[in-house]
C-alpha cells in the first residue's frame, strides 16, 4: 500500500489502563469476555464516532500492535509519529476528566498530558482533533 492508497482513518490517543483489549483479543474474535474489558469501551466509542464521520478504519495501539512480537513492537514504536500524522482525525480519550456543567474539570491534570513520548501533542498535527472525557464529548 502506498501513500496515495491509504484510506482515511481515525486514530485514538489515550492512556493505557486496566484490562486493555489486545491484538490477540481482536484477532481471535470478539467474545463476551473481551467486550466486558474496561478498555473495550474506548474502542467501541472510537469506532462509533469514526463511523458517524464516514470513516471505515480506526487505529488503536492497544489492539493494533502485537506486543508479543518484539520486532513488531519496535517497528510500531518507530512508526508511531507517522501513524498519527497521517490520520484523518485524532480522537483524544481523557479517561480521567469529566465535564461538569459544560466545563472540563482538571483538564490539564489529565494523565493524557503527561505521557512519556508526549503523543498527546502530536495529535494537533492531524487534520482535526476531538477530545472526549470519561462520559461525553468535551466542549
Amino acid at each position: 500500500m502506498n501513500e496515495k492508497t491509504i484510506p482515511k482513518y481515525a486514530i485514538l490517543s489515550h492512556t493505557w489502563g486496566a484490562e486493555e483489549v489486545t491484538y490477540h483479543d481482536m484477532r481471535d474474535g470478539l467474545s463476551q469476555a473481551v467486550e466486558r474489558k474496561i478498555g473495550f469501551t474506548k474502542i467501541r466509542l472510537t469506532c462509533q464516532q469514526a463511523k458517524a464521520e464516514g470513516l471505515e478504519f480506526c487505529w488503536i495501539d492497544t489492539c493494533c500492535i502485537d506486543k508479543t512480537s518484539s520486532a513488531e513492537l519496535s517497528e510500531a514504536i518507530n512508526s508511531m509519529f507517522r501513524w498519527y500524522t497521517r490520520s484523518y482525525v485524532c480522537y483524544a480519550y481523557l479517561q480521567d476528566v469529566e465535564v461538569v456543567a459544560g466545563a472540563a474539570t482538571d483538564l490539564w491534570q489529565s494523565k493524557w498530558f503527561t505521557r512519556g513520548c508526549k503523543f498527546a501533542f502530536i495529535c494537533v498535527i492531524a487534520v482535526h482533533q476531538q477530545c472526549y472525557d470519561s462520559k461525553v464529548r468535551l466542549p
